[in-house]
């Protein structure tokens, strides 16, 4: 038996399943419901249960029953399914938190969701994942309670039995969780995500003050606890602000939120001058640029403000590099041509080993249509020696072909390593004799790369007349180079003598032979392997 097998009957039987409740319900017709749909139901979950006792290890089996189960509202078999599901895999906590929430929201059994997270804690003791989702439904619990109680008293009912715990009502389970990880789990990520959880919910006012004095005694160095606490200005702000409704006295009060988010921001870079504080404060200026306004003197600010941060953080040398294109592209859009050209100049300067940086510097030269293209790319080939160097040099020939003369973009190309890339403009641009008369001239200078011999055996078969002394020429050639790193390259040579018409399929055998002789280590095991298939017609 396999997997797929009991896979393809399951989808039979879910879709027979469908299709009886659909003409069910076009018909209005309801008789032998129970007998003939629980027969189906129960055959279903005989079958989930076969096929994972024979593949334990198969979540993915296990979570098509957990959804097959809550489609058609299975409680009791789902409840099953969780329980041998987390006995076969406690070792994974997401298992765990889809049962605690099922227990919870569909069951709306606190005390099982709670008896799972307990179980789930031993398994995984500093899981921060765990500890999040049950702070949060300890919090729902509570929250739950509330409204029940609220009701109760709204009607002017007796509570009688129901005792009610003003700590649970306030959320002191969640505290005490909290807490219980707080000296587990260490790291500001972990106290910002229990921090947002506890603000979806209203009563939970001195849980957030407890988190956030926590956070700002042991995290006072962090620059993600900086963050929150400078974009916590636009929040606060919000609440206060509801009543204003004139426009004018909105763009105020955001200019004036803002303000007083950069105001912690530059503390922050004074208290944390890393580029990690850096990175945060021009985010934050950047995703303020990014948002739509509709006063023209509010963007201004954020532009100014923008360009003065990515200033500062490059004074202090603690601008990381991937900012400073995003700082260029700014420039740019404001037409502030002459200040991006001393700031690429000085990206370049600051990182000198970076391609991408060259590049960028480049393509804004190339965009300005400034003359110092030809030496800044000179520039960056002296500084960066050869290493990863092709995409500079693709762009200089790209720019070359549309700018310069023909005779300058020839000796650009036989000046470098672009061989491959020489063979097909000379195609384009002179032809078939061309290119044959370049190739060969190119064959004299070593290094030669695998895609240049490729590429002349492609222009060679795109010809009418495709010669098949011509391509063995090329292979041999190839052959000489790269014959014993690599056994796709004698494939092909195989190949090419069985398939083309005037091939010699007797000499496949002597081709053979060599390739067994060049090839070094498990590329001789490769290439029999990858024959055989050729043989066998299966490749």
């Amino acid at each position: 038996l396999r997997k797929e097998d009991f896979i393809n009957y399951i989808q039979y039987e879910i879709n027979l399943l469908e299709l009886i409740k659909k003409r069910r319900a076009r018909i209005g017709y309801s008789f032998k419901k129970d007998e003939i749909e629980n027969s189906i139901l129960h055959r279903v979950h005989c079958l989930f249960n076969r096929a994972i006792g024979k593949w334990k290890d198969d979540i993915q089996l296990w979570l098509s029953h957990v959804a097959f189960c809550k489609q058609w509202n299975a409680k009791h078999q789902l409840s099953k399914v969780f329980s041998s599901m987390l006995a076969i895999h406690p070792n994974k906590p997401a298992l765990w938190i889809m049962a605690a929430k099922w227990e919870m929201e569909s069951q709306l059994s606190s005390e099982s969701a709670r008896h799972l997270f307990l179980r789930a804690l031993r398994f995984h003791p500093e899981c921060p994942k765990i500890y999040q989702e049950y702070f949060r439904m300890e919090l729902m619990h509570a929250e739950k309670q509330r409204k029940e109680k609220k009701e109760f008293e709204q009607a002017k009912m007796d509570l009688g039995e129901f005792n009610y715990s003003e700590e649970i009502l306030n959320g002191e389970m969640a505290r005490i969780i909290y807490r219980d990880a707080a000296q587990k789990i260490k790291g500001v990520q972990f106290h910002l995500a229990v921090l947002s959880i506890a603000k979806l919910f209203d009563f939970t006012q001195d849980l957030q003050k407890e988190i956030l004095e926590s956070l700002q005694t042991e995290y006072a160095d962090d620059p993600l606890t900086w963050d929150y606490m400078a974009r916590r200005e636009l929040e606060l702000g919000s609440l206060q602000a509801a009543e204003r409704t004139t426009k004018q006295m909105k763009v105020s009060e955001m200019t004036q939120r803002e303000e007083r988010c950069c105001a912690v921001f530059e503390e922050a870079v004074r208290a944390v001058p890393t580029e990690d504080m850096w990175k945060c404060y021009i985010t934050f200026c950047l995703e303020r640029y990014n948002r739509k306004s509709n006063s023209e003197d509010l963007k201004q600010k954020r532009l100014e403000r923008t360009l003065s941060v990515f200033s500062k953080a490059h004074e202090s040398s603690l601008l990381p590099e991937a900012f400073y294109k995003q700082w260029l592209q700014l420039l740019l859009a404001s037409s502030l041509f002459e200040k991006a050209t001393e700031v690429a100049e000085a990206a370049t300067k600051r990182f000198s080993l970076s391609v991408e940086m060259w590049q960028t510097r480049v393509q804004m030269l190339i965009q300005l249509k400034s003359d110092d293209v030809t030496q800044c790319f000179e520039e960056a080939i002296k500084h960066l020696k050869s290493k990863g160097t092709l995409p500079l040099w693709t762009l200089w020939v790209e720019w070359s072909e549309g700018t310069n003369s023909k005779e300058e973009t020839e000796a650009l190309y036989q000046s470098v390593t672009m061989k491959e890339k020489y063979l097909d403009w000379t195609y384009r641009n002179g032809g078939y004799k061309k290119v044959r008369r370049v190739f060969t001239s190119l064959c004299e200078n070593r290094p030669f790369s695998l895609d240049f011999f490729r590429k002349m055996i492609q222009i060679e078969k795109q010809q009418e007349s495709c010669k098949m002394v011509r391509l063995r020429e090329y292979y041999e050639r190839a052959l000489r180079e790269f014959g014993s790193t690599d056994s796709d390259l004698w494939l092909d040579y195989i190949k090419e003598e069985l398939s083309h018409p005037q091939g010699k399929p007797e000499n496949c055998g002597s081709i053979h032979w060599r390739a067994m002789k060049m090839l070094q280590g498990d590329l001789v095991e490769d290439f029999v392997s990858k024959y055989t298939l050729l043989q066998t017609g299966h490749l």
